[in-house]
């Protein structure tokens, strides 16, 4: 199978206005999106679309397709309406009507997940991460999924205009609520790598011409096995 476990670090590292740093481990799930039914076959702690120690439910992914922020509309965030995704459909095919919608038309024939499982029926995702590829398996787009403390979700989109030296680079502006650590006028910087046998994502926020925030997450891949 291509989906796979990830063991992982996760390093947040402050810079204003006071410094601070912490480090702390986290596993992965990275679910190739034609693959789930061999994953539950195969799998008696992680259930596909049903409730379970470990689960995966489609319906919890890409539920807005709200587009990201207008910087000229300044109607709050929390204001605004958020439009729903029809969580019916699979998600893949959600994945590739959110990307048609947004100029990328290239074909994608695979679509890689990188998040957190439920566990224990309990969901905890602050970003989730997409990769989109083509029928030669060349990187096509990815899509970033915040989702802040109130349950709301932005996807940030990264198509192939954004490849850069093996990554996917974007810095725009975020506008979106996303915890009282990190204010909403600034920017978020992305460098995500596709997934492969090492995870290198990271999300950096720059407010006022500075780096203020780092956030990377780095990862080994082990087998999906119970």
């Amino acid at each position: 199978m291509r989906s796979r476990l990830f063991e992982c670090r996760i390093l947040h590292d402050r810079f204003i206005p006071r410094r601070h740093r912490f480090l702390y481990r986290v596993f992965m799930l990275s679910l190739d999106l034609d693959e789930l039914d061999l994953v539950s076959k195969r799998s008696r702690l992680l259930r596909i679309n049903r409730g379970g120690l470990f689960s995966f439910r489609e319906s919890d992914f890409l539920q807005t397709t709200k587009p990201v922020h207008n910087p000229s509309d300044k109607t709050p965030v929390n204001e605004q309406a958020i439009p729903r995704a029809d969580k019916s459909a699979p998600l893949k095919k959600r994945v590739i009507d959110f990307l048609r919608s947004r100029g990328v038309h290239e074909a994608v024939t695979r679509v890689e997940l990188t998040m957190m499982p439920r566990v224990a029926g309990h969901l905890f995702n602050p970003v989730s991460f997409y990769f989109c590829y083509d029928a030669e398996d060349h990187p096509v787009a990815a899509i970033a999924e915040v989702t802040n403390t109130f349950g709301e979700m932005k996807p940030f989109l990264l198509d192939r205009t954004c490849w850069e030296g093996g990554a996917f680079r974007l810095r725009v502006p975020k506008h979106f609520y996303v915890s009282p650590f990190s204010d909403v006028d600034v920017e978020f910087d992305f460098k995500l790598r596709p997934v492969g046998d090492k995870l290198a994502l990271q999300i950096d926020d720059h407010a006022n011409g500075k780096r203020t925030l780092m956030s990377v997450l780095t990862g080994n891949a082990r087998p999906l096995r119970d």
